[in-house]
């Protein structure tokens, strides 16, 4: 009777034991992934580039190197303040109506004092020339210039908005990717800078870093 009971004791606590240490729940399924998915990839997806007109432009108060420019992005707030270090590239006359190309969603920064609210691209040759990205003719100011296989697939996120986090370096992860081709056809690696009426190209810069 005695090994009776004792043996009771000893699945008893065996039990209890068996209890104590059950796995853990397994997490839910499609957590991970889903937290992965809102992450998003770091490509040009994240970036937010229009097509603008220059307006009105003039030299910077406290800056010889610098225009102040504004652009038309058909935006109801009006033209964007934006600042440029074209001086020596452009003349004013060359700068007024120009048809540009502006990334939009790049956090506000003072430059001298003024606030720039975007940032004009422009390629830069090897031999230093540096040439606006223009769009083709007829395509609307405001219009987002896209990148095919980016832009345009099923869960692709939206750009960083109102402007990519300087912290999370979006910007200087993506930009060193974008270059004019043989044929001065603005490209995010591969693939063309793309609008309604066509890719976007320099006049002449090619195989030019664009920033």
């Amino acid at each position: 009777e005695r090994e009776e009971k004792a043996a009771k004791a000893k699945d008893k606590k065996s039990g209890g034991d068996a209890k104590a240490t059950a796995p853990a729940p397994a997490p839910k399924k499609g957590g991970a992934p889903a937290a992965k998915a809102a992450a998003g990839p770091l490509d040009v997806s994240r970036v937010m580039i229009k097509v603008g007109t220059i307006t009105e432009v003039g030299k910077h108060p406290d800056a010889d190197a610098l225009y102040v420019e504004k652009i038309d992005l058909g935006e109801e707030s009006g033209p964007r303040t934006v600042v440029s270090g074209l001086v020596k590239h452009y003349s004013l006359e060359e700068m007024q109506n120009r048809r540009v190309l502006v990334v939009c969603n790049l956090k506000p920064a003072k430059m001298r004092g003024v606030e720039s609210q975007g940032m004009v691209l422009c390629g830069t040759g090897e031999d230093g020339k540096v040439e606006f990205i223009e769009p083709p003719e007829g395509v609307p100011n405001g219009e987002r210039v896209l990148f095919p296989g980016y832009t345009d697939v099923d869960g692709v996120p939206e750009p960083e908005s109102p402007f990519m986090p300087p912290k999370k370096k979006m910007w200087e992860a993506i930009q060193p990717d974008f270059a004019t081709d043989g044929a001065c056809i603005a490209k995010y690696k591969d693939v063309a800078f793309t609008t309604s009426k066509g890719p976007c190209k320099s006049k002449s810069v090619k195989n030019a870093g664009i920033k």
